[in-house]
């Protein structure tokens, strides 16, 4: 496949790009127009709430939700999923994301979460190429191998929903030899979708290799009113100006990149504006995030689970630093807070030449 990484720039280009319209799906306007993925396991609320705080996302997303589940504990009058954690309060606009692969039970669920959350946007993913999803469950991506069950699906959804826009996430197709996501982008807008997001991979690579923009810009000339959102390998704000310049998309959404760089959404908004691009927060200023972000975790889900839960975003926060192996290796057996706290104040990477925490003990490490 071809990939981005072979295609955009790591570096922006010379003369400032035009500023960027906002994105309009539905009655709602994007704006900037860069949206945050739903990642599963990870964009809960303390995630949104430290993206929120550095700024420049258009629109957030929570993890995708089991509409089978929902509807499982909503007929039993019990607490609603975990994963709905602080989207009562939390500032608009804000999607939510749902699978399955029964449209009544979608389109009920979709109905509450306008109804009782008031969400700005219902999202439907088939584009999840986990095991667990597709082939347990025959939902996520599974479903592109059935355009006309995305479609009654979509329809169905979209009355349940209604004014509030609903939307649809998909890959280019199961496998590498059954792309077929223009067929499914038509399906999708006939059924009356507000917007469309293609990751630039099939089921079948998961995560591997490079996101294909020349098959999601493809789409583009096969859409009449639906706005298209590119997605995959946006790790750079030279790379989302690269999309907008490069690609017929409407707007671009920043998934994997995000995890351990929250501010990669207020570097992509600055360089989409023509403005100079906010340095990286420093090492210690990033200790502090994260630490913040801990917070937030145990404050909900208790010490315990909270610090099993932070032990994979920790490891996010160190990717790529100078030291970061051994803070990782540290990190990964820790059980409570004041252990989770130690280890970030004896092994977080540190600047060498700040004498930040860490260095002495981890500046030798290899990554």
């Amino acid at each position: 496949m071809q990939g981005m990484n072979a295609t955009l720039p790591t570096s922006l280009p010379p003369r400032s790009p035009p500023a960027r319209g906002p994105l309009v799906i539905g009655t709602l306007r994007v704006d900037p127009p860069i949206l945050q993925a739903p990642m599963a396991g990870y964009t809960n609320y303390a995630f949104r709430q430290i993206v929120r705080d550095y700024g420049g996302v258009g629109l957030q997303a929570t993890e995708m939700i089991s509409a089978r589940s929902f509807d499982w504990l909503d007929r039993r009058a019990a607490e609603h999923p975990e994963r709905l954690w602080g989207i009562g309060d939390e500032p608009r606009p804000l999607a939510v994301q749902i699978w399955d692969n029964d449209p009544q039970v979608l389109a009920r669920v979709g109905a509450r979460l306008v109804g009782e959350y008031g969400v700005s946007v219902v999202d439907i993913n088939f584009g999840c190429p986990v095991k667990q999803v597709t082939e347990r469950a025959h939902s996520g991506s599974y479903l592109l191998r059935d355009p006309r069950r995305v479609g009654q699906i979509v329809e169905r959804v979209v009355r349940a929903c209604a004014p509030t826009p609903v939307t649809a996430k998909i890959r280019l197709g199961c496998t590498r030899d059954q792309i077929n996501a223009i067929e499914v982008a038509r399906v999708v807008e006939a059924a009356g979708a507000a917007a469309l997001t293609v990751h630039g991979r099939t089921a079948e690579d998961f995560f591997k290799g490079s996101a294909d923009w020349d098959r999601i810009a493809e789409i583009k000339p096969h859409l009449r009113r639906m706005p298209l959102i590119g997605n995959g390998d946006l790790d750079s704000a030279a790379k989302v100006v690269a999309a907008f310049q490069r690609y017929p998309v409407d707007g671009v959404m920043i998934a994997r990149a995000s995890l351990g760089r929250p501010w990669l959404f207020r570097q992509a908004a600055a360089a989409l504006r023509g403005q100079p691009v906010p340095a990286d927060p420093t090492l210690a200023e990033q200790r502090e995030c994260m630490l913040r972000h801990f917070e937030l975790v145990v404050r909900r889900f208790g010490a315990p689970k909270g610090t099993l839960l932070m032990r994979k975003f920790a490891c996010c926060y160190a990717q790529g630093q100078y030291g970061a192996r051994q803070f990782r290796a540290s990190v990964a057996h820790v059980n409570t807070p004041d252990e989770f706290r130690a280890a970030v104040e004896r092994y977080f990477p540190g600047d060498e030449s700040g004498g930040e925490p860490g260095v002495e003990r981890a500046g030798h490490m290899p990554t």
